[in-house]
């Protein structure tokens, strides 16, 4: 009789005709006859290769799992649902909080320094039991060595298996936090920037402005957003002009410039703009971002600093050559004169002497112009009332202008004091006027105008050569037929005119502009064509008593004398004018025709030198220092400078003193005695 086999258990792999396998569970017998022999085996198959591929990806998720819960960049702890234990840690919570896997495992959350008094207390723990899920966007934690860190913290229970967990996934949210902290910051530098910003996709379609936009174009953030950028054309630029810029910001570079456009309001404004693309991280153009600034109160500042400078050039031409005409003209017209004394009546000669002397006289007149222009004419200042000026002159003007403009003052009482020479301001008005009724050869009003105005720092922001403060102005408009722009930049410019030949000498504002400047004022123009014309000048006010206008008057008839004259003139017709003059008039004379040869004449001559007449202007040595000089050789020697211009310091920036006597060339001989006399008194 056979011994019984043993039954035999196994797991087998079959292929398939496919070729797929299948995992087979085998359970073998041995079965036997009545005898107890092993006639055949019994066997069973079970075919579990669903279970056993279940089980492979059961495995491969647990190792997958196991993986990313090591590898993840934001901390995980798993808790027991119940008693909230914790069963695992990763890695990244231990580097975050600086505790080993020892110390967190197998604790209560609660009792783990960094969460114990913020949120996962009982309590907390007790609600996200309840709701199963718990969040925190910014969670302050404090790990192990004292840094704070802000966590984003999210907990939910969920089933693994046949039990619950709980999952909590902590996230640093350090950088996040930079990151949100610098967008905030460029988005509010952005939204604050004085420039104007704007985004487009890459069909130019406006995205986003900032307010600056909307302050600069008038538009507001709806109504730009979705627009096209070509809402703000001006049509000052030619089609060429923009595709030169697409075609540059296409290809990927940054295109800067400077255009005109136009603000909703329809007004024009002149901006520098830079447009640079921006890419992706692929390096293709997605957007455009353009930064815009509104120049047109720089561009119209440096317009006026340009007129300023061009004025400046042409003054001091127009100075130069006033200067050269007087030292001629003084010599014309002083022996015009002397002939004229003598030959007057003189039937051959005395219509021809006269028509040489208007016609010096007229050229002197231009000159003087010229002068005033320049701001090397000699002022004499006083304290004026201008409403007095104005009224002093309304006469006048009634008949100067003609019946067909109708003459208007405004004058505020109470108006404050100014400082100037009432002469030249009396021909600022006379020519202004004069110009307004040439601009209304149909007739039409004029406005004389005067009131207080307080000038402040904005004001003298975009009008760079004012100061501020309190001043005086004086408007003058007219209803005339207006000027263009291109008029209006030139109109203070000597010999410019709008006038037909022969009616007007274009010195008219051009002496305007050099009174009103050397007087320390500032003046503007507005006009427009068909609109009329106003001037505006701005005083300085002062706070100074009122000047006498009286002068001292000299008797005629005592012209002449007997002192001595030390003349010093460096242009040899001049002096020899002036000696004649002189000597005609009983004075002594002693010539000389430079510094030093008067200093040499002061020394030597024995007898009294009652008066320095100098130059003001000559070479090696200057009218002022000759007679610093010759008072120190010469105490209480009187002194009267004369000049075909002058910016010396004798005359401070034009303006005559009483203790500084100036007499203005071109002078007659006449003038000049009258003027000695006025210095030295009554005669010998």
């Amino acid at each position: 009789m056979e011994q019984d086999a043993p039954r035999l258990d196994y797991e087998e792999i079959q292929k398939q005709p496919d070729g797929s396998q299948t995992w087979l569970s085998t359970s073998k017998l041995p079965l036997h006859d009545r005898e107890g022999h092993v006639i055949g085996i019994l066997g069973t198959y079970e075919d579990f290769t669903e279970r056993k591929r279940g089980e492979a990806k059961l495995r491969t998720s647990e190792i997958r799992y196991r993986r990313l819960f090591e590898a993840a960049h934001d901390g995980i702890l798993i808790l027991d649902v119940e008693s909230g234990e914790i069963n695992d840690v990763n890695p990244f919570i231990t580097s975050l909080l600086g505790f080993t896997e020892a110390e967190l495992v197998g604790r209560k959350l609660w009792d783990i320094g960094p969460l114990r008094d913020v949120l996962l207390s009982k309590i907390s723990f007790a609600e996200l039991q309840a709701k199963e899920h718990i969040r925190y966007d910014n969670l302050p934690l404090e790990t192990r060595d004292g840094r704070h860190v802000d966590v984003e913290f999210v907990s939910n229970v969920y089933t693994a298996g046949d039990r619950k967990v709980i999952q909590c996934n902590i996230r640093d949210n350090t950088e996040r936090k930079r990151a949100e902290a610098e967008h905030l910051r460029l988005v509010t530098a952005i939204e604050q920037s004085a420039e104007a910003v704007v985004i487009t996709d890459i069909r130019g379609i406006i995205q986003y402005v900032n307010p600056a936009f909307t302050r600069v174009t008038g538009y507001s953030r709806e109504e730009a957003l979705g627009q096209n950028p070509r809402v703000l054309k001006s049509g000052k630029h030619d089609p060429e002009f923009y595709q030169q810029l697409w075609q540059t910001i296409l290809k990927g570079q940054t295109w800067h410039g400077e255009l005109i456009n136009q603000r909703k309001d329809g007004s024009l404004y002149t901006e520098e703009m830079s447009i640079t693309p921006v890419r992706d991280d692929r390096g293709r153009v997605t957007h455009f971002i353009a930064t815009k600034q509104d120049v047109t109160e720089r561009k119209a500042l440096e317009a006026q600093l340009q007129q300023a400078g061009r004025m400046e050039a042409v003054g001091r031409l127009a100075g130069g050559v006033a200067h050269d005409f007087n030292n001629l003209l003084t010599v014309i017209n002083g022996y015009s004169e002397i002939l004229l004394d003598k030959f007057a009546a003189d039937p051959k000669v005395g219509g021809y002497l006269k028509e040489i002397n208007d016609a010096g006289t007229r050229a002197a007149g231009l000159t003087r112009q010229l002068l005033a222009f320049s701001r090397k004419q000699v002022l004499s200042l006083q304290v004026l009332d201008l409403n007095a000026v104005v009224s002093n002159l309304e006469k006048m003007l009634r008949r100067l202008i003609g019946e067909d403009v109708h003459l208007h003052t405004q004058l505020q009482s109470g108006l404050g004091r100014i400082k100037a020479d009432p002469g030249q301001i009396e021909q600022v008005v006379m020519n202004l006027a004069v110009n307004a009724r040439d601009a209304m050869p149909m007739g039409g009003h004029l406005t004389l105008e005067t009131t207080n105005v307080e000038l402040d720092e904005e004001y003298v922001r975009t009008h760079p050569t004012v100061t501020p403060g309190p001043h005086v102005m004086l408007a003058v408009s007219d209803t005339g037929v207006g000027m263009t722009a291109e008029t209006l930049s030139r109109i203070f410019e000597p010999f410019f005119t709008t006038k037909g030949q022969g009616k007007g000498t274009g010195l008219g504002l051009s002496t305007v502009y050099g009174i009103v400047k050397q007087s320390e004022g500032s003046i503007g123009v507005y006009s427009e064509p068909d609109h009329g014309t106003v001037f505006k000048i701005y005083f300085p006010m002062v706070d100074e008593g009122f000047d006498s206008m009286e002068t001292e008057k000299v008797n005629p008839e005592s012209m002449s004398g007997t002192e001595t004259i030390l003349m010093v003139e460096d242009e040899e017709g001049v002096r020899s004018l002036v000696n004649l003059a002189l000597l005609s008039g009983g004075y002594k004379v002693l010539k000389a025709d430079d510094g030093e040869a008067a200093l040499a004449i002061c020394s030597s001559h024995e007898g009294p030198i009652h008066l320095l007449l100098t130059d003001v202007v000559m070479p090696q040595m200057s009218g002022p220092e000759v007679a610093g000089k010759v008072a120190a050789l010469r105490p209480g020697i009187k002194v009267l400078f004369m000049s075909g211009y002058t910016d010396d310091a004798v005359v401070r920036h034009g303006v005559l003193t009483q203790e500084m006597p100036f007499i203005q060339k071109p002078f007659t001989p006449f003038a000049l005695r009258k003027k000695i006399r006025e210095i030295l008194g009554s005669a010998l």
